[in-house]
């Protein structure tokens, strides 16, 4: 699950051939996906009653269910589970199914296989189908009823997905759907080395759920812990499994000296401060508050009055040819935050048109951008992205770029505020705008944020989402967050020939006209705290978007800068550009905890990070936080309520808080 630096490239998808009754077969394993005597029926007897649900679902003891799947397949499993949790569980009780599969359907395929069907299925099918993700490697959660249902596909191998869960050290999983193809023709997915993982993941009384009555299952599910008992198959087939963990295994040890799991595993809280209602900020309360949780949301001014303040916005990402931790959260965190910002039009709080739209962007290659590397690896996957020469630009476009690049369809534009203001309206959180000054601190029961004028509001947990001012705050003075200056600039647009139709990302970016006005640029001076227009910087956006457009360039050099419209905000960065999302460390015990580091970047040290508790960081996400907030709120929120994450925990590291102060130790080569 760490392929730093390997060629990049999708996932194979699944081959199906269709045999008679339209039941579809993989032609890899030449096995049938489901029974043709009756798919749903035969999901509903073999895990969701050799589980034991929905029985279990009345009298659950935690708010959350959480079902492991090996070999996600059509979704059939899912489907079925979804379904009987909507007719059959409390309605408080939430559902968490992680589910993996190495080589998942086209979008097409399971289109298909949803045609054959029953009624009662077809809602969740075509809500599964909605947010399918293409088969990009990694995880993708995806959200179903307003959040009460999460559903994570981790495209990829199962022996590293399960690994990676248990290097967290958390028995996270109440039951397990083993549904992976026969063990004679997929013996990856039914290798003995996965029962253990499988067990150190389980809750204590966790069960477990297959098709398979193989003797070499059985025997290995026992060994790992799990009482085995055979059960009545379905239609033809005779057998098949059942069993509940009896004997709990030790959990894993974390890999790596585990300075980005915090000591201290929180419960769930039922209240939290988000300082800051920019677009981190409700994000992280828009998760939150999915989860239950009673959110106050306290803004020093009014709702995306600072960095995300903008007019408009991209939703974009990065692509390269190549793994690396800044390129792949890009892309996860641009997927997720378009199913995010889709659902949001989907429900009506957003208005397609008014609020933005996502209907494409065009990104023209820059110099580092190796379009010959991409391409092929693209070819496979169009739904991501798809490579086009200018020409072909053109006819997207409405204009002429300067070059070729790429064209992401489910890309688009934003109105930041609107869409801050959709996500703050979720059920369960206080907004609090014009709160002046704010201050944070900690007490006995959580923290305690107090407003300019002397009103106060605590919780068991905060999250800062506060940009540039995050450092003032609860000691936050060591961030090495740092003020990137960018000045946006506007144009009536009539005021150039032809209108563009879809967003331009180039060396800046320029978006279609917004209530008569076509905005572009932006300046990037890192350092600078300026908010001031200045003519230099319409300049400089300017000539930036005549060399993108040259059939523009006569007429935007004839344009005198004093007379432009624009608007002049601090961006928050970090050192290696990517955010901060997570636990925040306590400085002090940290690196004291840590300091074999010093002398000895490689040590291993098995303690886990000493951590302010409660208190948790969602800033310095640049020029890119409409595509990077969601996933880092979803992996705040996870984190906050001890669940699987929705990020690689290799990736999770690189955006925890504490990696600078981990940096700093093996930097200076003594303990500060």
């Amino acid at each position: 699950m760490d392929p730093q630096h390997a060629p990049w490239r999708p996932l194979a998808t699944a081959e199906l051939d269709w045999a008679p009754e339209d039941t579809p077969r993989s032609r890899r394993y030449g096995d049938i996906y489901f029974s043709p005597e009756d798919g749903p029926a035969e999901s509903r007897h073999v895990f969701l009653d050799g589980n034991d649900l929905p029985k279990r679902w009345q009298h659950h003891p935690a708010p959350q269910f959480r079902i492991g799947e090996l070999g996600f397949g059509t979704g059939l499993n899912f489907l079925v589970t979804l379904e009987a949790l909507r007719r059959e569980a409390p309605r408080e009780l939430r559902l968490h199914y992680w589910a993996v599969e190495v080589s998942p359907l086209t979008a097409a395929d399971l289109a298909r296989c949803a045609g054959a069907l029953p009624p009662e299925l077809a809602a969740p099918a075509a809500a599964l189908a909605a947010q399918y993700p293409p088969p990009v490697p990694g995880v993708h959660r995806l959200l179903f009823d307003e959040g009460r249902v999460v559903l994570d596909l981790c495209w990829g191998e199962a022996a590293g997905a399960l690994a990676e869960l248990a290097s967290h050290g958390r028995r996270w999983f109440d039951a397990w759907y083993l549904d992976g193809f026969a063990p004679a023709a997929n013996p990856a997915l039914w290798a003995s080395t996965l029962w253990p993982t499988l067990a150190q993941l389980s809750r204590p009384g966790a069960t477990v759920g297959t098709f398979t009555a193989a003797g070499k299952v059985r025997r290995g599910l026992a060994a790992a812990g799990f009482t085995m008992a055979k059960r009545p198959g379905f239609g033809s087939k005779r057998e098949s499994l059942r069993g509940s963990l009896s004997v709990a295994p030790a959990t894993a040890a974390p890999g790596n000296t585990p300075w980005d799991l915090p000591a201290k595993v929180p419960n769930a809280p039922a209240s939290a401060l988000v300082i800051g209602a920019g677009i981190a900020g409700a994000c992280a309360a828009a998760a939150l508050a999915r989860r239950g949780v009673a959110v106050s949301v306290l803004e020093a001014g009014p709702v995306a009055g600072r960095g995300s303040g903008n007019a408009q916005g991209v939703l974009f990402t990065r692509l390269s040819h190549r793994h690396a931790p800044l390129t792949d959260i890009a892309l996860l965190g641009y997927l997720d935050a378009a199913r995010c910002y889709r659902a949001l039009f989907d429900s009506g709080r957003l208005r397609p048109g008014e609020d933005g739209e996502l209907a494409g962007c065009f990104q023209m290659a820059g110099p580092k951008v190796r379009l010959d590397q991409l391409g092929p690896a693209l070819a496979a996957i169009p739904e991501l992205a798809e490579v086009l020469d200018p020409a072909s630009a053109a006819q997207r476009l409405g204009i002429t770029p300067a070059a070729g690049g790429l064209w992401l369809p489910h890309s688009g534009w934003l109105h930041p505020a609107a869409a801050c203001r959709a996500l703050l309206a979720c059920t369960g959180i206080t907004l609090l705008e014009h709160c002046g000054e704010i201050t944070l601190a900690a007490n006995d029961d959580g923290w305690v944020a107090t407003a300019g004028d002397g009103r106060r509001w605590s919780a068991e947990v905060a999250v800062v989402a506060a940009g540039v001012a995050s450092t003032r705050l609860a000691g936050l003075d060591w961030l090495p967050l740092k003020p990137i200056r960018g000045q946006v600039s506007g144009l009536p647009a009539e005021a150039l020939p032809a209108t563009l139709r879809a967003p331009f990302c180039h060396s800046g970016y320029v978006t279609p006209p917004r209530e008569g006005t076509l905005n572009f640029g932006a300046s990037f001076v890192p350092g600078d705290a300026d908010r001031s227009l200045r003519e230099a910087d319409h300049r400089h956006n300017l000539d930036a978007l005549a060399a993108a457009v040259p059939a523009w360039a006569p007429a935007l050099r004839t344009l005198d800068p004093a007379t432009i419209a624009g608007r002049a905000e601090l961006r928050c960065g970090t050192p290696d550009y990517l955010p901060l999302a997570g636990p925040v460390p306590a400085p002090g015990a940290f690196r004291e905890c840590y300091g074999p580091l010093a002398k000895n970047a490689r040590a291993q040290v098995p303690a886990r990070a000493p951590c302010l508790p409660g208190l948790y960081l969602s800033t310095g996400h640049g020029s890119r936080g409409l595509s990077s907030a969601p996933l880092a709120a979803e992996l705040i929120a996870s984190q906050v309520c001890d669940e699987p994450p929705p990020l690689p925990r290799a990736l999770a590291r690189a955006l925890a808080p504490a990696r600078f102060l981990l940096r700093d130790l093996q930097r200076a080569g003594v303990v500060r």
